[in-house]
């Protein structure tokens, strides 16, 4: 018996040493390098200009979109990050992959059972002979159950690796989810100051062809223009009335979107509005080294907790078709009465030990392994697209910037000369040398100039944004 007892120690001491020095079949994870690129795009990366620049290697602030500097706004984030439905299904998700790795853990300790058996009998000392006496009597079993599997391949610890790895992945989504979130935001709120600039703009136009139709008439009257003249101007009229319901449409639309995204009903409309003066363009823009764009992207990390998880599920394969041991311990008392139970004479104990090897399974066990493997190569390859599709998001958005920058320059340069033109169109008018028909035609062309303008401003807005979300938010 002492001799039993040494060699389950020595067994179990066995297993622990084992684990402690993690013996575990099955590759050991390594986590991918970053990509050898030195820049994001083909070739160097020049500031945008337009009162940006880029500032590498500059850290990404986590409340990104205070650079916006509209309180407004991140009064609008706070509440939606703090009320989204969505944020708190992915903190449901953590606590189930967190709740599921402590189950796997559970395979580290020894599994322990309770039984109880009571039973009554009657028996009779000879069947044949009716006139034996029948002697009822009872009988009581208590017992404890103990079992081990000693993970001498590590396959509990390669399972619950897994199960950590997937809880990492899903803190990661909800990064992910929160990054999401708050840019969706940034980017209703500027289509919204977009949308209430455009609408303005083209209600000034809709008065200014609405003013030139009637001068136009009154030009008619005394015959100096054609008919034909009226139908044209109130052809160019229409049109410009048909340009606004679209946009009020849209603006009713963003209205709704910015409720949505707070966390509330369409009826239960946020308060705060958006102009595009509420907003001030960063004019620091913060560009990550490429290498560590990998370490700040929260999809990036969690297709490398993916991949982790996948790593860690070919070493359980493997560990399924080595030798498995258990160890088992049964105790009981057993009596014909409950106040006998322990008393000397009543207690019985077991051990034993159990090794178990599939010897065939059809394959079974194997192509499990394969199929370990091949998950591990799709992970794998899923990572990459992960890596490349970030790369090009960034490269995408300095490229943007840099256009938006040219554009806002052209647009702004097209402002100022239709402004000045007016003006001058203006002051010609005072002195009888043009008409005001002339004034109406160049405030068209200068309301259609600001029109341009405002688009060109909330499209560099919406890019700058997209900036900050492409290097990883600064979770």
């Amino acid at each position: 018996m002492t001799g039993l007892r040494l060699s389950l120690s020595r067994a179990i001491a066995l297993s622990l040493s084992c684990a402690l020095a993690s013996c575990a079949v099955g590759p050991d994870f390594i986590a991918p390098a970053p990509p050898d690129v030195e820049r994001f795009t083909a070739g160097p990366t020049a500031s945008p200009g337009g009162g940006q620049r880029f500032r590498e290697g500059a850290e990404i602030p986590a409340r990104w979109w205070e650079a916006f500097g509209s309180q407004r706004l991140d009064d609008l984030v706070d509440e939606a990050l703090a009320r989204s439905p969505t944020l708190e299904a992915a903190d449901a998700a953590i606590r189930a992959t967190q709740f599921n790795a402590f189950a796997g853990s559970g395979a580290f300790f020894p599994q322990v059972s309770l039984g109880s058996n009571s039973s009554y009998n009657l028996s009779s000392g000879d069947a044949t002979n009716s006139t034996v006496l029948q002697t009822p009597f009872s009988f009581f079993t208590k017992q404890v159950q103990i079992s081990y599997t000693l993970d001498i391949w590590g396959a509990a610890a390669r399972n619950v690796e897994s199960l950590d790895a997937l809880r990492d992945q899903q803190i990661y989504l909800k990064q992910a989810a929160h990054l999401t979130l708050a840019a969706n935001v940034v980017k209703a709120a500027i289509e919204e100051a977009s949308l209430r600039g455009q609408i303005a703009a083209t209600r000034r136009v809709i008065a200014l062809e609405e003013e030139r139709l009637a001068l136009l008439r009154r030009q008619l009257e005394y015959g100096g223009v054609a008919g034909t003249d009226i139908l044209s101007q109130q052809t160019a009229l229409e049109q410009a009335r048909q340009t606004l319901p679209p946009l009020e449409s849209r603006l009713a639309q963003q209205r709704n979107l910015l409720t949505a995204l707070a966390g509330r009903y369409p009826s239960e409309e946020v308060d705060a509005t958006f102009a595009l003066a509420q907003f001030s363009p960063p004019r620091d823009l913060p560009l990550s080294l490429p290498s560590r764009l990998v370490a700040q992207r929260p999809d990036i990390k969690g297709a490398e907790a993916n991949l982790h998880s996948a790593s860690a599920l070919i070493g359980v394969a493997v560990a399924a078709r080595l030798p498995n041991i258990t160890l088992s311990a049964n105790g009981s008392t057993s009596a014909f009465a409950l106040a006998q139970l322990f008393q000397p004479g009543t207690f019985g104990y077991a051990l034993a030990g159990n090794i178990a090897q599939t010897a065939f399974d059809g394959m079974i066990l194997y192509n499990k392994q394969k199929a370990a493997e091949a998950s591990f190569d799709q992970a794998k390859a899923q990572y990459r697209d992960t890596v490349v599709r970030a790369f090009q998001n960034v490269a995408d958005a300095l490229r943007a910037l840099q256009s938006d920058a040219r554009s806002l320059q052209s647009t702004r340069g097209a402002e100022r000369t239709t402004k000045k033109y007016l003006e001058s169109v203006r002051l010609r008018l005072e002195v009888g040398s043009v008409s005001q028909l002339a004034v109406v035609d160049a405030q068209r062309a200068y309301l259609a100039a600001a029109l341009s303008r405002i688009q060109s401003e909330a499209q560099r807005l919406t890019d700058t944004a997209a900036l900050f979300v492409a290097l990883g938010g600064g979770w």
